[in-house]
């Protein structure tokens, strides 16, 4: 893979749409000090180099009526590469998982979760995820409270000076 080179008006660019993704090329431009065709084409070009995949709204889970979040650690019997590649199939055709990572311990997976509430959650467990072939151990931990949610990957590395 070659190696990737990011210019002050580049590392901007990634850290306003990180901001607001919806500002309009125009502001954007605006901000960083380009013309609107230049800040065009490096955003076009961030996209073609996969720097940005895609731009999305953040939802507010508990304003939609999901007041359950939570992470699930899944252990797999036996643990291989075709269980794990089914359970991965199977996982993201479930909309209450967010997110499933592959992770490193006695749990392959670690999934986040969303829920309408506690027993919808048990019923989620007992008709979704167990139902998955090869799952032999959930261990769940509840959300309490966010003390931090960010999208923003390594906000420092994208301060530079405005141009």
């Amino acid at each position: 893979m070659a190696s990737l080179h990011l210019d002050d008006y580049d590392k901007n660019i990634i850290r306003i749409l990180q901001e607001d993704s919806s500002i309009s090329n125009i502001e954007l431009s605006k901000r960083i000090g380009l013309a609107p065709s230049s800040c065009l084409l490096r955003v076009k070009n961030l996209k073609e180099q996969k720097v940005l995949k895609q731009f999305t709204a953040i939802v507010d889970e508990k304003i939609l009526g999901f007041e359950i979040i939570c992470f699930a650690k899944v252990s797999m019997q036996p643990l291989n590469r075709e269980t794990s590649t089914t359970f991965i199939e199977e996982v993201k055709k479930i909309p209450e998982v967010t997110e499933c990572y592959t992770i490193t311990g006695e749990a392959a997976f670690m999934l986040k979760i969303v829920a309408k509430s506690f027993q919808y959650y048990r019923n989620f467990v007992f008709d979704k995820l167990l139902s998955v072939p090869h799952v032999s151990n959930i261990e769940t931990s509840i959300v309490v409270g966010t003390e931090k949610k960010t999208n923003n990957i390594v906000s420092q590395y994208f301060d530079v000076q405005n141009n």
